[in-house]
């Protein structure tokens, strides 16, 4: 093995990055290295945790190792064209990926083939939804389909179903790279990415792999983004300089805050399953964030490593230990094996595999059922235990566990650098949530949740937050004086749909004083449309505007139109522009907008609102249904029969799940989750991925903090939410329903 040059040439990317300020963190394997981490390519010190050198990197595989570094996201680029502009895009570039084709685009690739109508096709796509990839016929209405006699469809069908997964085309890898120390061209075809200034080699990753090409990963994390700009924000109003070392660890206060769930926002243990995850596992010190950042993954669940675990944890098990070497391995995680580097350990301690043996068992375990090496792996392990003193029945039991998780069980080493960064960013929630804020909205979009809640918790925190304004924001989110413990965050003018940064980049330049009036704004070059948008969102507040008077104001100022001449008839007032508002008088007066018509107009503009909730403005409607918030469900008893309502913010329906779906859904007063078992999915599919506002009957379940509705019924509820706005003949349903969120999709 000969890989000075690699982990230098690793090396001098991170030392790139950080000469010019760019957050970046190894992870992955390579944390194992102790080079890496005397380079200062990994925050992990390997000999702490007691980590396993050849996860990393073995004599006997022969092949090189895999660094994987994360740079910010928005920053990554600079750091690629750095690799471009030292090696040359004859020597270095970005390996292929082959692209597979997806349920939406067969189903539009067979639809347009097999003659059906661009409508059907619409709305058969539309069905299909990123978790499941599941076509539907509720879209259709079509009686004769469902009858079983539309023939044609069921063929349409079947051949996307066939389709779907083929080959369509080659992509970028998310950044792997390959450097040469010749041209590329003498090993491989290269191509022009789409991207400007960048170049792919025709290969993907499996095919440099079997080649035995050197690779490192240039990969981007938002988080790293978010955190890097909170940094800024901190020094600039708090005089803090802050960095990922200096960030003062063990604060029982960030573990007490991620033991309640506190996380939306939080890096890596904001989602439904995290937080249901926290209070049961409390974490108390840094590697505990270690094992609710790895436990959580569909390894140890079809491993059945957490509920022994838990169980354990929390005193109602017995933790029990075969033997010293096997306590030396697992007593961090109560002798559940829960990461790939114990599964390689215990098979080399208990099962006398050589430490390549062991590293192949860990690659295997991913294919191994596909390809017939099960039965050697087990045989091994488990005679080998047994030879070693261990019991059948505990030999068989830790190899269905190290099958159960295989590839997805997390490697420690990247749990542990990821919980490094879950930490820090639960530190910045916890002691200055206005900068958290401020920093997660100028780097979205990223994670679980929308503006709209990240707003909300930190208002929860105590942030005053102020919406966007002409005299008063900037391009990106800022903070403004204190009000009480925390400085209020202004939201910037990226928070409206459809503005053009170099639009606002020019308002900002002609702010010299104050503007005081729409007037000024079109004289200081802003074309009508972004007068219009701006005035949407609300935005000429500081001059005594409300959206209602300030869209009056655009649109007498801006909307002309040119008098006409009959034909055959002289030209009058030739060339004269006539304004649509010849007689438009300043003091006219609007009526007003109520408050409903402003959230409406709000979430149409900015998806959110600091005036009120949707769904508190049809509670009266909500409780003559029998419906309880979110607050209330709080202090209900395990068991008990409710309904509840909200807008739809999360639907996730994991492979580990066996069809069960996750939704979380928002009303004025908080959040709630539910569990919809798979059968009930499939007999209410139409309502729960149709409905904006969602009502669902059901039984809570209650596990200390942690609270779930088991959902036996559910109903669309989006009629009530036209209730918000004037009725509009014109609209069609769904029109109504446009500036509502329809609810993130993840599997």
């Amino acid at each position: 093995m000969n890989y000075p040059a690699y982990f230098l040439t690793v090396y001098d990317t991170v030392r790139y990055a950080r000469e010019h300020g760019i957050l970046c963190q190894g992870r992955g394997s390579a944390a194992n290295s102790t080079i890496c981490y005397c380079l200062g390519i990994t925050s992990v010190d390997p000999t702490k945790f007691d980590l396993l050198f050849e996860r990393f990197i073995s004599a006997a595989r022969n092949e090189p190792p895999d660094i994987d570094v994360d740079f910010e996201h928005e920053r990554r680029e600079e750091v690629i064209q750095y690799i471009y502009q030292k090696y040359g895009r004859d020597r270095a570039g970005i390996v292929a990926t082959v692209t597979q084709v997806h349920a939406k685009g067969a189903i539009r690739d067979v639809g347009k083939a097999m003659g059906l109508s661009v409508d059907a096709v619409d709305r058969l796509s539309k069905s299909i939804h990123d978790y499941d990839e599941q076509l539907s016929t509720d879209a259709l209405p079509n009686e004769s389909f469902e009858d079983g006699q539309d023939t044609h469809l069921k063929k349409v069908l079947e051949l996307t179903a066939q389709y779907i997964g083929f080959p369509r085309q080659l992509g970028q890898h998310t950044g792997g790279f390959v450097i040469t120390r010749g041209q590329l061209t003498e090993l491989c075809p290269i191509l022009n990415a789409r991207m400007e200034d960048r170049t792919n080699i025709e290969w993907n990753k499996d095919d440099i792999d079997v080649l035995g090409f050197l690779k490192i990963d240039i990969l981007a994390l938002g988080m790293l983004s978010a955190i890097r700009k909170a940094f800024d924000l901190a020094k600039l109003n708090y005089g803090l300089d802050l960095t990922l070392a200096n960030i003062p660890q063990d604060d029982p206060a960030i573990y007490e805050m991620c033991s309640h769930a506190d996380t939306i926002g939080v890096f890596q243990i904001e989602s439904r399953a995290q937080q249901s995850m926290l209070p049961r596992l409390r974490p108390k010190v840094f590697y505990d964030l270690v094992i609710e950042v790895a436990i959580v993954r569909p390894g140890p669940i079809q491993g059945d490593m957490v509920h022994p675990y838990l169980r354990r944890r929390n005193g109602l098990e017995n933790v029990e230990y075969p033997s010293k070497e096997l306590k030396d391995i697992l007593y961090r995680t109560l002798g559940v094996p829960l990461f790939q580097e114990q599964a390689m350990k215990i098979a080399i301690v208990a099962g006398g595999f050589t430490p390549a043996e062991a590293d192949e068992l860990r690659r295997s375990m991913a294919t191994f059922k596909a390809q017939g090496m099960v039965s050697a792996f087990k045989e091994k392990l488990v005679q080998g235990m047994i030879n070693n003193g261990y019991t059948e029945e505990y030999a068989l039991r830790v190899f269905r566990q190290l099958e159960g998780f295989g590839s997805y069980g997390f490697p420690e080493s990247h749990a542990v650098s990821f919980a490094l960064l879950v930490y820090i960013s639960a530190w910045i929630k916890w002691y200055y949530p206005d900068v958290f804020l401020c920093a997660l909205l100028n780097s979205q979009p990223m994670g679980f949740y929308g503006p709209a809640q990240l707003i909300g918790c930190a208002k929860d925190h105590g942030v005053t937050v102020r919406p966007p304004d002409i005299n008063l924001s900037e391009w990106d989110n800022t903070m403004e004086e204190q009000v009480g413990k925390f400085r209020a965050v202004r939201l910037g003018f990226r928070q409206i749909e459809g503005v053009r940064q170099d639009d606002m980049l020019l308002l900002i330049a002609g702010r010299t004083r104050p503007y005081a009036s729409v007037r000024a704004l079109q004289e200081a070059g802003l074309a009508p449309i972004t007068l219009e948008k701006l005035a949407d969102a609300d935005a000429f507040m500081s001059i005594g505007l409300d959206r209602r008077a300030a869209m009056w104001q655009v649109a007498a100022l801006n909307k002309t139109q040119y008098q006409k001449t009959p034909k055959g008839k002289a030209p009058t007032n030739e060339g004269r522009a006539l304004t649509l508002f010849e007689d438009y008088d300043e003091t006219v007066s609007l009526p007003q907008m109520t408050a409903a018509e402003h959230v409406v107009q709000d979430y149409a503009t900015m998806s959110l609102s600091l005036k009120g909730h949707p769904v508190g403005f049809v509670r009266d409607n909500l409780r003559a249904l029998g419906v309880r918030t979110a607050a209330e469900h709080r202090t209900l008893r395990n068991g008990q029969y409710i309904k509840v309502a909200g807008l739809v913010l999360v639907r996730q329906r994991p492979g580990t799940a066996s069809g069960v779906c996750f939704i979380t859904l928002e009303d004025e007063t908080g959040t709630f989750n539910l569990v919809v078992w798979a059968s009930l999915f499939e007999e209410y599919r139409k309502q729960i991925l149709g409905a904006r506002l969602l009502m669902v009957e059901g039984h809570l379940q209650i596990e200390g903090e942690v609270i779930h509705v088991v959902v036996q019924r559910c109903h669309n509820l989006n009629p009530l939410l036209s209730l918000l706005t004037p009725p509009d003949e014109d609209a069609a349903p769904a029109e109504n329903m446009k500036p509502f969120p329809g609810g993130r999709n993840f599997k």
